[in-house]
């Protein structure tokens, strides 16, 4: 996405000034990435080795003014990697929390730079952020 008003370098800045979600490594100008370790599932492992709870996202451009969002929650193991998996009803609320706290900074981000964004219709009627 890339247009005169609104480039890929100043949304990575902008997305990168929400907070530690964006992952620039793999995003690129027509996809960012997004994601948070949201709880820690193993603190007794080495640091490297922790594995969390979370949720990962991408928005997608669409067109020059609006991007289609999908998340998925899951599980963010030992070797660095996003799995789906069901997340513990123990920590359901915790990861959602930081998920809508983060779409309402994302919103709030897009809207400042007057661009839209939607829900991927992959994500069905009822998701977390429906209500949010």
């Amino acid at each position: 996405m890339t247009t005169e008003k609104v480039n890929h370098h100043k949304l990575v800045r902008k997305f990168a000034a929400i907070g530690p979600y964006l992952r620039g490594e793999k995003s690129n100008e027509s996809i960012y990435f997004f994601d948070c370790l949201a709880v820690c599932a193993s603190a007794k492992a080495a640091p490297e080795k922790r594995e969390f709870w979370g949720w990962w996202l991408t928005l997608t451009a669409e067109d020059e003014q609006r991007f289609e969002l999908h998340y998925q929650l899951g599980f963010y193991n030992a070797a660095g990697q996003w799995q789906r998996q069901e997340v513990p009803k123990k920590h359901e609320e915790e990861v959602i929390r930081t998920l809508r706290d983060f779409y309402e900074k994302l919103g709030g981000c897009l809207e400042s730079l007057s661009l839209g964004i939607r829900p991927s219709p992959a994500l069905g009627e009822r998701h977390p952020l429906s209500v949010a």
